[in-house]
């Protein structure tokens, strides 16, 4: 049976649990410049606090370790550390010849966590999604506000950086990939026209999911996208999954959740943060919150994937666990075959 088989036979039968973030767990380890350095990269020129992708060389045991605690929670999918490792975005640090090695690092480190929970759990089945993030330059909007038409990256040096993760992921032994937090469309069709290229290049394919970020309430990407646009720009992947993730909160999240329940005939997914940012940029909403306004999602029939964003622990994906297990899966709704544009 293949992954995507198995994972599809997990949709249809129940929703599945995705993990929580990754940044809100590092910073509880109170990690300092040195310790994001390790012995390896002690002389580097420039600072490397907060790059949380390096950590995959530096300190595999803890990124290791936050892995674990999500699958005893009750994650089923397992989100690579990567989310910035793609050579454009590690330019900051002048890291971008290291951007393969990352990946690889980091889709192992999460496969040999799902490996030792099967081990010790009998008959689960757990999966590893490779996470790409949407970097930090974009291709629809302007960084300077003189110059409109001004793009400091093109798409194919996009699209080179992300076949690049892609590989890198796919060689660490990834179940599916994840094109995560989209504000961007133009940068996701740059990741999906790399995962494609890979997989027409290889010989190969594993599933794909998709996760679009709502950035205020008038409902819209950052770069002025509807959701329903969003949904028709990406389809032509065939993704396993749809979702939204990032920028709001779970009760902020909700009109938009049930907007895409009847918008994609692909499963949906939905990892909100916890709640809005605080005046320190904090995240205050409890486990137990979090989990009964997704649990209302759950009711409704609008889920198939659930996890959480920013601020989120283990804490909450083992609440949004226990909360949307009492609820069956969203039913994949017969859509009619016209043309949208």
């Amino acid at each position: 049976m293949t992954t995507e088989q198995k994972l599809f036979g997990i949709l249809e039968e129940r929703i599945a649990i995705l993990d929580g973030a990754m940044g809100t767990m590092v910073q509880q380890y109170k990690l300092i410049e040195a310790d994001y350095r390790g012995d390896r990269f002690k002389s580097w020129t420039s600072d490397l606090k907060g790059n949380n992708d390096l950590l995959c060389l530096t300190q595999p045991q803890i990124i290791k370790e936050i892995h674990s605690q999500y699958l005893e929670a009750g994650a089923d999918i397992l989100e690579t550390n990567t989310f910035n490792a793609q050579a454009i975005s590690l330019e900051d640090y002048g890291m971008q010849s290291l951007a393969y090695e990352i990946n690889v690092a980091a889709a192992k480190l999460a496969k040999e966590a799902v490996y030792e929970f099967e081990t010790q759990n009998a008959n689960t089945v757990r999966f590893v999604a490779g996470a790409i993030g949407p970097m930090n330059k974009t291709l629809s909007l302007s960084p300077d506000v003189n110059r409109p038409g001004y793009r400091s990256v093109n798409f194919d040096e996009v699209m080179n950086a992300y076949y690049e993760q892609v590989r890198g992921l796919i060689d660490g032994g990834v179940d599916l990939l994840l094109v995560e937090t989209i504000f961007d469309t133009l940068n996701a069709k740059a990741a999906i026209f790399a995962i494609k290229k890979f997989f027409r290049d290889h010989h190969i394919s594993v599933p794909v999911m998709i996760s679009g970020t709502i950035t205020d309430a008038s409902g819209r990407t950052l770069s002025g996208q509807t959701l329903e646009a969003f949904c028709i720009s990406v389809e032509h992947v065939d993704p396993i999954s749809i979702g939204l993730n990032c920028a709001l909160g779970a009760q902020q999240m909700r009109p938009h959740i049930e907007e895409l329940a009847n918008l994609t005939a692909h499963f949906v997914s939905c990892y909100p943060n916890a709640g809005l940012p605080n005046a320190m940029g904090e995240y205050d909403e409890t486990p137990e919150t979090m989990a009964n306004t997704v649990g209302t999602f759950a009711k409704e029939g609008w889920l198939n994937i659930v996890g959480g964003c920013c601020g989120t622990t283990p804490d909450h994906i083992r609440a949004i666990a226990k909360e949307v297990s009492n609820f069956k899966p969203r039913k994949l709704p017969q859509l009619s075959g016209s043309l949208s544009l």
